[in-house]
């Protein structure tokens, strides 16, 4: 008979990093393949909170990269829509279905696409995760990265190897319109010249600098970036550059210090603030991160990039009365965005305000009436109403 007791101390110990625990756990016979009430096996514990050396571990005692949770969800996929590259990397080697997908059909390329992972991107691509694939929102990697992304230096280097892989930039969402297209309504200048075959990397140390970032050689990135700085200290991109390979080397303090430097030479350049926010929250420093996406919305109330992302995190962090808030403040701005108001139905059914939560839902419908995603949450709301 299996111990429960031990089981879930399992979980316990993976979630919070405790390597030694979770050796003797499995030595005593614990079962790596246990679920807690949420559905979670130990993998998928220690893959919420990035513990790389406890899933490492527990990919050798035999644990399933591709076991959903109640949500669907796998520890391979939230790997990818968390940005963990390296432990992504690790569960290639153990069986990760690359055609799987989560509850809005999006495989692990979609999310990490989305939110600006570059890495994560450059590992699924590698690793063979389609690039075409559409998710039930009617969105390919590359229609998310450019919607919702802001085209900047991050977006636009993730939308660089997309199409060097084949993304189709010609590929319709369920309005009709291609990444071209809302590149240019959105006046992404630089992606519309990536999805054109027009743009041409003319600064010769940044070329070289990408080329060694996409090896994984930081230290050396950093050492070309630091010699181009000696002739072109106003030049942004390097220091876009050299924060991202520090924050690669989890050197997050030198790294906030490189995005902090470019802001002292351009406070109007939006961008670094993103960058900011993302290593602050790597930092786990919550507050600070949220901080400066307020930053970047009070300099521009109308940018819903900013907002969007806020909005993201704070789901992440279970503040959903906030996140509802940061999605009444997009709908203002854009209220036929279908995608917003499912995110705002998710944010109140999570609150228990599953009224609420159908308004909203079919507000999406209202917009996107032949989407079977947004009938079928209504139909989970509506029974979650009984």
């Amino acid at each position: 008979m299996e111990n429960h007791s031990q089981n879930s101390e399992l979980i316990y110990a993976s979630e919070r990093g405790e390597l030694a625990t979770v050796e003797k756990l499995i030595e005593k016979g614990a079962n790596v393949h246990f679920k807690d009430n949420e559905g979670r096996t130990a993998l998928m514990a220690a893959t919420q909170k990035n513990q790389i050396a406890v899933v490492k571990l527990l990919l050798e005692s035999g644990s399933d990269v591709n076991t959903r949770d109640i949500t669907l969800l796998t520890p391979f996929i939230c790997a990818g829509a968390n940005g963990f590259h390296e432990i992504l990397s690790l569960m290639l080697d153990y069986g990760a279905d690359l055609n799987s997908v989560n509850r809005f059909g999006g495989t692990a390329l979609l999310p990490s696409s989305e939110k600006g992972y570059l890495k994560t991107v450059q590992k699924c691509l590698e690793a063979g995760v389609p690039v075409n694939h559409v998710n039930n929102l009617g969105w390919s990697a590359l229609l998310e990265s450019v919607i919702l992304g802001n085209g900047g230096r991050l977006y636009s280097d993730i939308i660089n190897l997309l199409v060097k892989k084949g993304a189709d930039v010609n590929l319709p969402d369920r309005d009709g319109k291609s990444s071209l297209q809302h590149a240019k309504e959105l006046a992404q200048e630089k992606v519309v010249k990536i999805l054109n075959n027009e743009y041409v990397e003319m600064n010769v140390a940044i070329k070289k600098v990408k080329s060694l970032y996409l090896e994984d050689k930081y230290e050396e990135a950093i050492f070309e970036i630091d010699r181009a700085l000696e002739n072109d200290m106003g030049n942004l991109d390097l220091y876009f550059y050299k924060g991202y390979c520090l924050q690669e080397l989890k050197r997050y303090e030198e790294a906030l210090e490189e995005y902090n430097k470019a802001l002292s030479l351009d406070a109007n350049d939006l961008d670094f603030y993103f960058y900011t926010a993302n290593c602050l929250r790597l930092m786990k420093k919550r507050d600070e991160a949220l901080a400066e996406y307020d930053k970047a919305c009070a300099m521009d109330p109308n940018e819903t990039f900013y907002r969007y992302h806020k909005s993201n995190y704070l789901r992440e962090l279970g503040r959903h009365e906030q996140a509802v808030a940061e999605m009444d403040k997009l709908l203002a701005l854009q209220p036929h965005r279908y995608d917003f108001s499912f995110h705002k139905a998710n944010s109140l059914r999570s609150l228990g305000r599953h009224k609420e939560a159908i308004e909203a839902i079919e507000n999406a419908i209202a917009n996107d009436p032949t989407n079977p995603l947004y009938h079928l949450h209504k139909k989970q709301s509506l029974d979650l109403l009984k």
